[in-house]
Protein backbone atom coordinates (compact mmCIF):
# COMPACT_ATOMS: atom_id res chain seq x y z
CA UNK A 1 0.00 0.00 0.00
CA UNK A 2 3.18 2.37 0.39
CA UNK A 3 3.94 2.05 -2.96
CA UNK A 4 0.80 2.42 -4.41
CA UNK A 5 0.02 6.11 -2.19
CA UNK A 6 3.83 6.90 -3.37
CA UNK A 7 2.66 6.37 -6.76
CA UNK A 8 -0.46 8.24 -6.32
CA UNK A 9 1.26 11.25 -5.49
CA UNK A 10 4.09 11.16 -8.08
CA UNK A 11 1.04 10.91 -9.94
CA UNK A 12 -1.08 14.03 -9.23
CA UNK A 13 2.21 15.59 -9.54
CA UNK A 14 3.05 14.65 -12.73
CA UNK A 15 -0.48 14.96 -14.15
CA UNK A 16 -0.95 18.73 -12.59
CA UNK A 17 2.45 19.44 -14.05
CA UNK A 18 2.26 17.74 -17.46
CA UNK A 19 -1.22 16.88 -18.46
CA UNK A 20 -1.16 15.13 -21.84
CA UNK A 21 1.39 16.77 -23.67
CA UNK A 22 0.40 17.40 -27.18
CA UNK A 23 3.86 16.53 -28.78
CA UNK A 24 3.11 13.21 -27.43
CA UNK A 25 0.02 12.02 -28.11
CA UNK A 26 0.33 13.72 -31.23
CA UNK A 27 3.31 10.37 -31.87
CA UNK A 28 1.38 7.78 -30.06
CA UNK A 29 -1.97 6.63 -29.49
CA UNK A 30 -3.71 7.59 -26.02
CA UNK A 31 -4.83 5.02 -23.69
CA UNK A 32 -8.20 6.22 -23.77
CA UNK A 33 -8.17 6.52 -27.48
CA UNK A 34 -7.41 2.97 -27.45
CA UNK A 35 -10.12 1.98 -25.25
CA UNK A 36 -12.64 3.74 -27.20
CA UNK A 37 -11.50 1.89 -30.35
CA UNK A 38 -12.25 -1.35 -28.71
CA UNK A 39 -15.69 -0.06 -27.46
CA UNK A 40 -16.52 0.81 -31.01
CA UNK A 41 -15.14 -2.63 -32.63
CA UNK A 42 -17.36 -4.12 -29.84
CA UNK A 43 -20.38 -1.88 -30.82
CA UNK A 44 -20.24 -2.54 -34.65
CA UNK A 45 -19.88 -6.10 -34.64
CA UNK A 46 -22.05 -6.95 -31.70
CA UNK A 47 -25.22 -3.59 -31.75
CA UNK A 48 -27.22 -5.24 -35.02
CA UNK A 49 -29.99 -3.18 -35.68
CA UNK A 50 -32.32 -6.33 -36.57
CA UNK A 51 -31.99 -7.53 -33.00
CA UNK A 52 -34.60 -7.22 -30.86
CA UNK A 53 -34.08 -4.71 -27.75
CA UNK A 54 -33.72 -8.06 -25.58
CA UNK A 55 -31.15 -9.63 -27.68
CA UNK A 56 -29.40 -6.33 -28.14
CA UNK A 57 -28.94 -5.40 -24.04
CA UNK A 58 -27.60 -9.32 -23.32
CA UNK A 59 -24.94 -8.06 -25.82
CA UNK A 60 -24.31 -5.18 -24.02
CA UNK A 61 -23.71 -6.99 -20.84
CA UNK A 62 -21.24 -9.21 -22.89
CA UNK A 63 -19.55 -6.26 -24.39
CA UNK A 64 -19.06 -4.54 -20.88
CA UNK A 65 -18.05 -8.15 -19.64
CA UNK A 66 -15.35 -9.01 -22.27
CA UNK A 67 -14.13 -5.05 -21.76
CA UNK A 68 -13.99 -5.18 -17.95
CA UNK A 69 -12.13 -8.77 -17.72
CA UNK A 70 -9.58 -7.44 -20.32
CA UNK A 71 -8.66 -4.00 -18.19
CA UNK A 72 -8.52 -6.15 -15.51
CA UNK A 73 -6.37 -8.54 -16.72
CA UNK A 74 -4.23 -5.68 -18.31
CA UNK A 75 -4.22 -4.45 -15.12
CA UNK A 76 -2.63 -7.09 -13.53
CA UNK A 77 0.06 -7.76 -15.96
CA UNK A 78 1.33 -4.33 -15.87
CA UNK A 79 1.04 -4.22 -12.06
CA UNK A 80 3.64 -7.85 -12.20
CA UNK A 81 5.59 -5.91 -14.79
CA UNK A 82 6.24 -3.17 -12.41
CA UNK A 83 6.43 -4.46 -9.45
CA UNK A 84 9.40 -6.82 -10.91
CA UNK A 85 11.29 -3.73 -12.04
CA UNK A 86 11.77 -2.18 -8.30
CA UNK A 87 12.20 1.89 -8.10
CA UNK A 88 11.64 2.10 -11.89
CA UNK A 89 8.63 0.05 -11.83
CA UNK A 90 6.82 2.80 -8.79
CA UNK A 91 7.88 5.38 -11.38
CA UNK A 92 6.17 3.87 -14.25
CA UNK A 93 3.26 3.07 -12.26
CA UNK A 94 3.04 6.71 -11.44
CA UNK A 95 3.19 7.93 -15.21
CA UNK A 96 0.06 5.23 -16.39
CA UNK A 97 -1.71 6.96 -13.36
CA UNK A 98 -0.99 10.64 -14.19
CA UNK A 99 -2.05 9.39 -18.44
CA UNK A 100 -5.66 8.71 -16.93
CA UNK A 101 -6.29 11.60 -14.37
CA UNK A 102 -6.76 14.88 -15.70
CA UNK A 103 -6.87 18.20 -13.59
CA UNK A 104 -4.12 20.12 -16.27
CA UNK A 105 -6.27 19.18 -19.15
CA UNK A 106 -9.03 19.78 -17.52
CA UNK A 107 -8.64 23.27 -16.15
CA UNK A 108 -6.79 23.88 -19.65
CA UNK A 109 -10.26 23.03 -21.67
CA UNK A 110 -12.43 25.22 -19.41
CA UNK A 111 -10.32 27.74 -19.21
CA UNK A 112 -10.10 27.93 -23.15
CA UNK A 113 -14.21 28.62 -22.88
CA UNK A 114 -13.91 31.97 -20.54
CA UNK A 115 -10.64 32.70 -22.74
CA UNK A 116 -12.88 32.64 -25.80
CA UNK A 117 -15.55 34.46 -24.20
CA UNK A 118 -13.50 37.33 -22.65
CA UNK A 119 -11.38 37.30 -26.35
CA UNK A 120 -13.46 36.22 -29.06
CA UNK A 121 -17.38 36.50 -27.48
CA UNK A 122 -20.12 34.13 -27.73
CA UNK A 123 -19.16 32.19 -31.49
CA UNK A 124 -15.54 31.47 -29.94
CA UNK A 125 -17.15 30.60 -26.62
CA UNK A 126 -19.85 28.23 -28.48
CA UNK A 127 -16.38 26.49 -30.00
CA UNK A 128 -14.84 26.08 -27.37
CA UNK A 129 -17.35 24.77 -24.73
CA UNK A 130 -18.58 21.87 -27.92
CA UNK A 131 -15.03 20.28 -27.58
CA UNK A 132 -16.26 19.70 -23.12
CA UNK A 133 -19.70 19.08 -23.24
CA UNK A 134 -22.16 16.81 -25.58
CA UNK A 135 -25.32 19.78 -25.65
CA UNK A 136 -25.97 21.63 -29.06
CA UNK A 137 -23.66 25.22 -28.36
CA UNK A 138 -25.22 26.77 -31.01
CA UNK A 139 -28.55 27.36 -28.52
CA UNK A 140 -26.41 28.83 -26.19
CA UNK A 141 -26.57 32.31 -24.88
CA UNK A 142 -23.03 33.62 -23.43
CA UNK A 143 -24.57 33.12 -19.80
CA UNK A 144 -25.63 29.18 -20.93
CA UNK A 145 -21.80 28.47 -22.36
CA UNK A 146 -20.59 29.63 -18.73
CA UNK A 147 -22.90 27.31 -17.37
CA UNK A 148 -22.24 24.84 -19.74
CA UNK A 149 -18.54 25.13 -18.94
CA UNK A 150 -18.56 24.61 -14.76
CA UNK A 151 -21.17 22.15 -14.93
CA UNK A 152 -18.34 19.77 -17.37
CA UNK A 153 -15.71 21.38 -14.38
CA UNK A 154 -17.74 19.77 -11.47
CA UNK A 155 -19.09 16.55 -13.57
CA UNK A 156 -15.31 16.05 -14.64
CA UNK A 157 -13.97 16.83 -11.48
CA UNK A 158 -15.19 13.05 -10.34
CA UNK A 159 -15.16 11.60 -13.70
CA UNK A 160 -11.78 12.41 -14.16
CA UNK A 161 -9.58 12.96 -11.13
CA UNK A 162 -11.46 11.96 -8.20
CA UNK A 163 -12.99 8.59 -9.27
CA UNK A 164 -9.69 6.99 -10.97
CA UNK A 165 -7.36 8.15 -8.03
CA UNK A 166 -9.93 6.34 -5.74
CA UNK A 167 -10.04 3.34 -7.56
CA UNK A 168 -6.82 3.02 -8.06
CA UNK A 169 -5.96 3.48 -3.83
CA UNK A 170 -8.37 0.57 -3.54
CA UNK A 171 -7.42 -1.60 -5.98
CA UNK A 172 -4.01 -0.81 -7.83
CA UNK A 173 -3.89 -0.72 -11.29
CA UNK A 174 -6.75 -3.29 -12.18
CA UNK A 175 -9.39 -0.82 -9.96
CA UNK A 176 -7.81 2.45 -12.32
CA UNK A 177 -8.19 0.58 -15.74
CA UNK A 178 -10.97 -0.76 -15.12
CA UNK A 179 -12.57 2.19 -13.91
CA UNK A 180 -11.53 4.29 -17.06
CA UNK A 181 -13.17 1.33 -19.64
CA UNK A 182 -16.51 1.76 -18.03
CA UNK A 183 -16.59 5.42 -17.82
CA UNK A 184 -15.27 5.12 -21.83
CA UNK A 185 -17.93 2.73 -22.22
CA UNK A 186 -20.98 4.99 -20.60
CA UNK A 187 -19.68 8.13 -22.78
CA UNK A 188 -19.91 6.26 -25.64
CA UNK A 189 -22.70 3.87 -25.53
CA UNK A 190 -24.63 4.37 -22.48
CA UNK A 191 -27.09 6.98 -23.96
CA UNK A 192 -30.44 7.08 -24.43
CA UNK A 193 -30.61 7.06 -28.28
CA UNK A 194 -32.02 4.75 -30.74
CA UNK A 195 -28.98 2.61 -31.34
CA UNK A 196 -28.14 2.54 -27.35
CA UNK A 197 -30.71 2.71 -25.65
CA UNK A 198 -30.78 -1.40 -25.07
CA UNK A 199 -26.55 -2.04 -25.85
CA UNK A 200 -25.96 0.74 -23.77
CA UNK A 201 -27.88 -0.28 -20.10
CA UNK A 202 -25.25 -2.07 -18.88
CA UNK A 203 -22.13 0.09 -19.07
CA UNK A 204 -24.67 3.09 -18.24
CA UNK A 205 -25.79 1.23 -14.78
CA UNK A 206 -21.84 -0.13 -13.91
CA UNK A 207 -20.66 3.40 -14.49
CA UNK A 208 -23.31 4.76 -12.03
CA UNK A 209 -22.11 2.05 -9.71
CA UNK A 210 -18.65 2.66 -10.09
CA UNK A 211 -19.49 6.28 -9.85
CA UNK A 212 -21.41 6.37 -6.66
CA UNK A 213 -19.06 6.72 -4.29
CA UNK A 214 -16.50 9.43 -6.14
CA UNK A 215 -19.61 11.52 -6.49
CA UNK A 216 -20.41 12.07 -3.32
CA UNK A 217 -16.48 12.27 -2.29
CA UNK A 218 -16.15 14.85 -4.79
CA UNK A 219 -18.96 17.05 -3.66
CA UNK A 220 -17.60 16.72 -0.17
CA UNK A 221 -14.40 18.09 -1.64
CA UNK A 222 -16.01 21.21 -3.28
CA UNK A 223 -17.33 21.97 -0.02
CA UNK A 224 -13.93 22.11 2.10
CA UNK A 225 -12.87 23.81 -0.92
CA UNK A 226 -15.27 26.13 -0.75
CA UNK A 227 -14.97 27.07 2.57
CA UNK A 228 -11.16 26.88 2.42
CA UNK A 229 -11.47 29.66 -0.02
CA UNK A 230 -13.85 31.66 2.04
CA UNK A 231 -16.12 30.86 -1.28
CA UNK A 232 -19.24 29.94 1.02
CA UNK A 233 -19.79 28.08 4.06
CA UNK A 234 -18.96 24.60 4.21
CA UNK A 235 -22.01 23.36 5.40
CA UNK A 236 -24.36 25.78 3.30
CA UNK A 237 -22.84 24.09 0.43
CA UNK A 238 -23.18 20.35 1.84
CA UNK A 239 -26.83 21.05 2.64
CA UNK A 240 -27.81 22.34 -0.55
CA UNK A 241 -26.07 19.83 -1.71
CA UNK A 242 -27.51 17.10 -0.11
CA UNK A 243 -31.01 18.93 -0.94
CA UNK A 244 -30.75 19.56 -4.73
CA UNK A 245 -28.35 16.21 -5.95
CA UNK A 246 -30.81 13.78 -5.78
CA UNK A 247 -33.24 15.48 -8.32
CA UNK A 248 -31.07 15.56 -11.16
CA UNK A 249 -31.59 13.27 -13.88
CA UNK A 250 -27.98 11.08 -13.24
CA UNK A 251 -27.33 9.37 -9.33
CA UNK A 252 -23.87 10.74 -9.59
CA UNK A 253 -23.62 14.11 -11.68
CA UNK A 254 -25.84 16.16 -9.22
CA UNK A 255 -23.35 15.73 -6.15
CA UNK A 256 -20.26 17.41 -7.84
CA UNK A 257 -22.40 19.83 -9.81
CA UNK A 258 -25.23 20.67 -7.16
CA UNK A 259 -21.90 21.34 -4.78
CA UNK A 260 -20.34 23.96 -7.29
CA UNK A 261 -23.40 25.83 -7.84
CA UNK A 262 -23.85 26.54 -3.98
CA UNK A 263 -19.56 27.42 -3.80
CA UNK A 264 -20.17 29.91 -6.40
CA UNK A 265 -23.60 31.20 -5.96
CA UNK A 266 -24.82 29.78 -9.48
CA UNK A 267 -28.10 28.24 -10.58
CA UNK A 268 -27.06 25.52 -12.27
CA UNK A 269 -29.16 22.69 -14.27
CA UNK A 270 -32.13 23.10 -16.12
CA UNK A 271 -33.14 21.90 -19.62
CA UNK A 272 -31.02 21.51 -22.62
CA UNK A 273 -30.48 20.35 -25.85
CA UNK A 274 -28.53 17.03 -26.91
CA UNK A 275 -28.96 17.40 -30.48
CA UNK A 276 -32.93 17.22 -31.87
CA UNK A 277 -33.79 16.00 -27.90
CA UNK A 278 -34.94 18.47 -25.55
CA UNK A 279 -33.73 17.49 -22.31
CA UNK A 280 -36.06 18.49 -19.03
CA UNK A 281 -33.66 19.14 -15.52
CA UNK A 282 -34.59 20.81 -12.47
CA UNK A 283 -32.09 23.37 -11.42
CA UNK A 284 -29.76 22.98 -9.42
CA UNK A 285 -29.61 25.61 -6.41
CA UNK A 286 -32.40 27.63 -8.10
CA UNK A 287 -31.72 30.77 -5.35
CA UNK A 288 -28.66 31.36 -7.03
CA UNK A 289 -28.16 33.14 -10.22
CA UNK A 290 -28.83 31.98 -13.53
CA UNK A 291 -26.40 34.74 -15.26
CA UNK A 292 -23.25 33.13 -15.28
CA UNK A 293 -20.22 34.63 -17.27
CA UNK A 294 -16.87 33.83 -18.20
CA UNK A 295 -15.62 35.69 -14.49
CA UNK A 296 -17.41 32.52 -12.79
CA UNK A 297 -15.75 30.23 -14.78
CA UNK A 298 -12.58 30.98 -13.86
CA UNK A 299 -13.85 31.35 -9.92
CA UNK A 300 -14.96 27.50 -10.64
CA UNK A 301 -11.59 26.52 -11.92
CA UNK A 302 -9.98 28.35 -8.60
CA UNK A 303 -12.37 25.95 -6.81
CA UNK A 304 -11.76 23.04 -8.63
CA UNK A 305 -7.82 23.80 -8.25
CA UNK A 306 -8.34 24.26 -4.00
CA UNK A 307 -9.98 20.50 -4.59
CA UNK A 308 -6.90 19.36 -6.35
CA UNK A 309 -4.18 20.52 -3.71
CA UNK A 310 -6.63 18.91 -1.08
CA UNK A 311 -6.49 15.61 -3.09
CA UNK A 312 -2.37 15.99 -3.07
CA UNK A 313 -2.17 16.74 0.45
CA UNK A 314 -4.98 14.31 1.65
CA UNK A 315 -3.14 11.49 -0.11
CA UNK A 316 0.44 12.52 1.06
CA UNK A 317 -0.80 12.92 4.62
CA UNK A 318 -1.79 8.62 4.02
CA UNK A 319 1.62 8.09 2.65
CA UNK A 320 3.16 10.16 5.48
CA UNK A 321 0.67 8.01 8.26
CA UNK A 322 1.60 4.21 6.02
CA UNK A 323 5.38 5.48 6.49
CA UNK A 324 4.95 6.13 10.21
Amino acid sequence: MIDRLAAAVIGLVLDRLVGDPDWLWRRLPHPVVLIGNLIGTLDRRLNREALGETARRRRGVLAITLLVTGALLTGFLLAALFAAAGPLGLVLEAVVLAIFLAQKSLIDHVRAVADALDGEGITAGRRAVAMIVGRDPEQLDAAGVSRAAIESLAENASDGIVAPLLWYLVLGLPGLIAYKVVNTADSMIGHMSERHRAFGWAAAKMDDVVNWPAARLTALLFALAAGLGRKAGIGTVWAVTRRDAPSHRSPNAGWPEAAMAAALGLSLGGPRRYGEIMVEAPMLNPQGRREAESADIRAGIALFDRLSRLLMVATALLLFAAIT
